[in-house]
């Protein structure tokens, strides 16, 4: 039977390649260093405006974990142009929605307006990288409901502390063996100043990607991009170091408690290829056949 599912879902993923749908795309870089993804899709009077920035929970020092996440909650305050308090409601009364998420890698925001909008999302991106209010009353603020989100979704979450756990078995020498909401001291003792610094070393165009997506006009788009971003001044340029880990050579064992659980539970986690790889793919696929909802090969089973 192993030998079975697995043939077959490699047949699964021959057959997606085969038949998966070509994306067209233009890609290009202002003179800032911004890079610049747009893509036409015609059919929905939708649009979508994204700024990916390149910095993450394994930007952060090791005693200022859940700097970036943080962070990202701060960029909602308000800008030089946009009242605090007003960002969602801007949003929403002009019939869209947005939101925002943080990972190990990058920090991702976004807002979906009706096509004839797609200005309006322009300029709030770019308020929001030009012109952003940092201030204590924000940074008080904000470190509640971070606190708040942290307690919520982790400690008093059954089994959410297994993530943490499994990274910390895994990663000895990554980044990677922290977490993206942080620890609590850490959030406390994070200064404006700090908040200031993060802001200024990677908040740059040259440390971003805007991606402009849905029923658009690409050469209207584009002026409006040279609008909005073209003058945004290159910030310094990032210098990164690379921390590799040395291979696991034997299974890790490890044993963790928590308060808010009545029944154990065993995991096995794998320290798997960057998603630069295709085997991150042929894995995702993989697990998608066999595991990715009530149609899979595991839940049927």
């Amino acid at each position: 039977m192993r030998k079975y599912v697995i043939a077959l879902s490699f047949l699964a993923l021959m057959s997606t390649l085969s038949f998966a749908q070509k994306v067209d795309f233009e890609l290009y870089t202002l003179g800032n260093g911004m890079d610049v993804i747009l893509h036409q899709d015609n059919t929905a009077p939708v649009v979508i405006t994204a700024v990916m920035y390149h910095v993450g929970a394994k930007d952060e020092q090791p005693d200022r974990t859940g700097m970036a996440h943080f962070f990202e909650h701060l960029l909602f305050e308000g800008t030089q142009n946009i009242e605090r308090g007003e960002w969602f409601k801007i949003v929403s009364s002009n019939g869209g929605s947005n939101n925002a998420n943080t990972t190990d890698d990058r920090t991702y925001y976004y807002e979906i307006f009706p096509s004839n909008n797609v200005e309006l999302g322009l300029w709030m991106e770019s308020e929001r990288l030009l012109h952003p209010i940092i201030n204590q009353v924000g940074v008080d603020t904000q470190n509640e409901v971070v606190k708040e989100e942290k307690r919520l979704r982790v400690d008093n979450q059954p089994y959410g502390s297994i993530l943490a756990e499994i990274k910390k078995l895994i990663f000895k020498k990554h980044p990677y063996k922290g977490t993206t909401i942080g620890e609590m001291e850490h959030l406390d003792a994070a200064t404006l100043d700090e908040f200031k610094a993060f802001n200024k070393k990677f908040y740059s165009p040259n440390n971003a990607a805007l991606v402009v997506a849905g029923d658009i006009d690409i050469a209207e788009v584009k002026k409006m991009i040279d609008k909005y971003f073209g003058p945004i001044p290159r910030g310094e340029e990032l210098v990164r170091t690379k921390i590799e880990e040395d291979p696991i050579t034997e299974t890790i064992k490890g044993t963790a408690y928590d308060a808010n659980i009545q029944i154990p539970a065993m995991i096995a986690a794998y320290r798997t290829p960057g998603q630069k790889e295709r085997d991150s793919y042929v894995l995702n696929m993989i697990s998608s056949y066999l595991s990715g909802g009530k149609s899979s090969v595991l839940y049927k089973n």
